[in-house]
C-alpha cells in the first residue's frame, strides 16, 4: 500500500513538473479574468461608499465567489479544448496546497458579521490578512508551477505586511472608501499586472 502511495505520489510530481509550461500559459487568461474583477469591483466599492464591516466583508466576499467561480469555469473549458480531465491528481494536489490559506481567510469574513465586528479599524486589518493569507495560498501553489507562481505570491505577502505596518503607526483610522481602491489595487491590479506579463511573454515565444 505504502509503495503504491509513493509510485503514485512521484507520478503527480512527474506530471506536475513536465506541465510546468502548460500551467504557465493557462494562468494568462485566469488573472487577467481575476484582475478585471477585482478592478471593477474595487471601482463598484468606491463609487457605493459601502463604509462598514459587514458591508465590506459581505461585497468582496461575494467577489471573490464569483471570481473563483469565473475562474473555474475558464479552466474547465481549457481542459475541454485540450482534451484533459478537469479535477485530475495534479489538480488535487494544487487545490490542496491552497486550501488551509483560503479556508482561513473566509473564516474572517465569516468573524465579521459577529456582533463585536463594528469598528472600522477593524476592517482595515481585513485587506492586509487577506493579502498575506492570499500570498501563502499561492506560494503554496507555486512549489508545483513555475517559479514566477511564488514570486507573484510574495508580492501579496509584502504587500499585506506593509499595509499591516502603515496600520500599525497611522494615528487614525482613513476613511473606508479607501479599503476599496486597496483590495482592487491588489487583488484586481497585481492579478492583471501578472496575467498581462504572462500573456505577453507567452506570444513572444510563439
Amino acid at each position: 500500500m505504502e509503495s503504491h502511495w509513493a509510485s503514485e505520489h512521484l507520478q503527480v510530481i512527474r506530471t506536475l513538473m513536465e506541465r510546468s509550461a502548460v500551467y504557465r500559459r493557462a494562468l494568462a487568461p485566469v488573472t487577467l479574468t481575476a484582475g478585471i474583477i477585482g478592478l471593477v469591483a474595487g471601482a463598484i466599492g468606491w463609487w457605493q461608499g459601502w463604509d462598514t464591516s459587514r458591508a465590506f466583508g459581505l461585497f468582496w466576499g461575494i467577489v471573490s465567489l464569483v471570481a473563483i467561480g469565473l475562474c473555474l469555469v475558464l479552466t474547465r473549458f481549457q481542459a475541454i479544448r485540450a482534451r484533459e480531465p478537469f479535477w485530475s491528481p495534479p489538480t488535487r494536489r494544487v487545490a490542496q496546497a491552497m486550501l488551509p490559506p483560503l479556508f482561513a481567510g473566509w473564516i474572517t469574513i465569516v468573524a465579521i458579521f459577529m456582533p463585536r465586528w463594528g469598528d472600522a479599524l477593524q476592517a482595515w486589518w481585513l485587506p492586509a490578512l487577506w493579502m498575506i493569507l492570499y500570498g501563502c495560498a499561492i506560494h503554496a501553489a507555486g512549489f508545483f508551477m513555475p517559479r514566477g507562481i511564488k514570486l507573484f505570491g510574495w508580492l501579496f505577502i509584502l504587500a499585506g505586511g506593509v499595509l499591516f505596518l502603515v496600520l500599525s503607526k497611522s494615528g487614525g483610522v482613513p476613511p473606508m472608501r479607501w479599503c476599496h481602491l486597496i483590495m482592487g489595487a491588489t487583488f484586481g491590479g497585481l492579478h492583471f499586472a501578472y496575467g498581462s506579463y504572462l500573456y505577453l511573454t507567452e506570444k513572444g515565444t510563439v
